[in-house]
């Protein structure tokens, strides 16, 4: 049987945030966006979405 455990942080106390956030500030925007992209592809798959535009060609007048 697998018994449930529940850990509560105390965020303003917890030093492993502070470590995160430091090391994520230490990195330089364009580190931090391909981390980002690398976790959305896991998430989502690496295929490419479509992408659409709209272009209004005439306006209709009343």
């Amino acid at each position: 049987m697998i018994e449930k455990s529940v850990r509560k942080l105390d965020l303003k106390r917890d030093s492993s945030i502070k470590e995160d956030l430091a090391y994520w500030l230490s990195k330089t925007p364009r580190e931090r966006i391909a981390a980002i992209e690398f976790l959305r592809g896991r998430y989502h798959g690496s295929s490419t979405r479509l992408q659409r535009s709209a272009r209004v060609v005439q306006q209709a007048q009343d």
